[in-house]
């Protein structure tokens, strides 16, 4: 390396998980890392290859490396991302991955990039970047609240669903105090070995000791209890890239939907849509839908299944009866794919109800769009509790302690909190903060300044 850390051109390997919402974050720390002067690598399976063309910056900064997914029994040759995977399929793909170890090696030996910034799943990595002289980059893609209460040595052996109840010894005085039972039940898999192979939490573990320094998607502002616990489990370098606000969508929404939501006043519309690998069940949906109708407010509901059930089937029997004549005026019930940032982004849409996926939270926020929480599984429970608790910038879905239930008037409450009675608290506060956090997302400056700090850290460091 060169005496002087500026001098040196980094050239990095991206290496996330096949799953896209996994995938993204590592797209876009690439895009902002290649905009000052990193070479990226960027692995994936062949599969998702036409899906980062359309978001990755291709450029003599920026190559897309295709690998080869060894055959595993049980595992279609043809399904190389998580979206269209059953369960079990998905923990044959990280039993595949294991196997790639001789591939990656061979990539990197060609290769010679100073840093590799690899996924949960491949903690078998920073060993063999090792070596080949070359250094290993943990990059969590989630929030820094969730891998602070479950990723860390305390929990390897109290992971009861008594223990997860209740934070680790050392966890910061923040909002979030507790879990409820049936996120504790949830986060449970995580501890989970499928037919001996590493759990999730074994792996995370494993991959955070043994690389040579942790990237988290988070910045102090937003994060900077969590960070500073994290820093003193683990006592490594933990870098921070920033939040990563996505970048503004390019072409048009289409016509269908621009028409539509063209016949509402400002901020008036809410959109509701729960990302492409969050699936509701038929109750579920029903409360979800009559909370919508008893609003009064004009609607956009964007439902998805598994990829073995018939959608439309599935949605004629959840939808309450004559639900679509009831809300005709008013709403539109679809299944599949849309253009949510540009939905986000049109002038009509003033709330949106989701997953707590934190990357689409951003989107809300970026576009001014009030938020209603409605968390899932896994990390979308910790963001939803940092969005509406510690930040109070949104409001949290009210839910049965035990099982997770929520009904119609937990739905229009939450609605009416940030839509309706904005005049009173909580709403007026949640407003404020809104837009605070809108100011800090939307400064570019900022953000770029994340990026530049983390180019510098990593010179050092190489």
């Amino acid at each position: 390396m060169a005496s002087d850390s500026t001098e040196v051109k980094l050239h990095v390997a991206m290496f996330p998980y096949f799953a896209y919402g996994h995938i993204s974050p590592f797209v876009q720390l690439s895009n902002k890392l290649s905009l000052h002067g990193v070479k990226v690598s960027f692995f994936s399976s062949p599969g998702n290859i036409s899906r980062i063309k359309s978001t990755l910056k291709l450029s003599p900064n920026a190559q897309i490396i295709p690998l080869t997914i060894p055959h595993i029994e049980g595992l279609p040759p043809d399904l190389e991302s998580t979206s269209d995977m059953t369960p079990t399929m998905v923990e044959l793909l990280k039993q595949a991955l294991d196997l790639m170890q001789p591939q990656i090696k061979t990539l990197l030996s060609q290769l010679k990039p100073h840093f590799v910034f690899f996924d949960f799943a491949q903690n078998w990595l920073p060993q063999l970047a090792s070596q080949l002289g070359i250094k290993s980059i943990f990059f969590s893609v989630f929030t820094s609240v969730s891998g602070a209460y479950i990723m860390v040595p305390e929990r390897r052996n109290d992971h009861t669903i008594d223990d997860l109840l209740k934070p680790p010894k050392g966890f910061p005085v923040t909002s979030i105090t507790s879990l409820r039972k049936f996120e504790a039940q949830d986060l449970g898999y995580v501890f989970v070995n499928f037919d001996g192979n590493p759990c999730v939490y074994d792996r995370v573990l494993d991959g955070h000791h043994s690389c040579d320094v942790i990237v988290m998607k988070t910045c102090n502002e937003l994060e900077g209890p969590y960070v500073d616990f994290l820093r003193s489990q683990f006592q490594k370098s933990v870098l921070l890239t920033g939040p990563l606000v996505p970048e503004p969508p390019s072409g048009e929404l289409d016509e269908r939907w621009s028409k539509w939501l063209g016949l509402f006043p400002a901020k008036s519309v809410i959109f509701c849509s729960f990302g492409s690998e969050t699936f509701l069940n038929g109750d579920q949906i029903k409360q979800l839908a009559l909370g919508l109708e008893l609003s009064g407010l004009p609607f956009l509901l964007v439902l998805n299944f598994p990829a073995n059930v018939d959608s439309q089937t599935e949605l004629v029997r959840a939808l309450p009866e004559g639900f679509m004549d009831r809300v005709k005026e008013r709403g539109v019930v679809h299944t599949g794919w849309v253009q949510q940032q540009l939905i986000l982004a049109h002038n009509s849409v003033g709330c949106y109800i989701c997953h707590s996926g934190f990357s689409s939270v951003i989107e809300a926020i970026v576009n001014d769009c009030q938020l209603v929480l409605l968390p899932f599984k896994g990390d979308q429970f910790f963001n939803a509790k940092l969005i509406a608790g510690d930040l109070r910038a949104g409001v949290e879905v009210n839910r049965r302690e035990d099982n997770g239930h929520f009904d119609t008037e937990d739905i229009l409450e939450a609605v009416k909190t940030v839509m309706v009675d904005v005049d009173k608290e909580p709403g007026m506060c949640i407003r404020a903060n809104h837009k605070k956090w809108r100011d800090f997302f939307s400064n570019e400056g900022i953000h770029n300044k994340f990026i530049a700090d983390l180019v510098k850290e990593l010179k050092v460091v190489a």
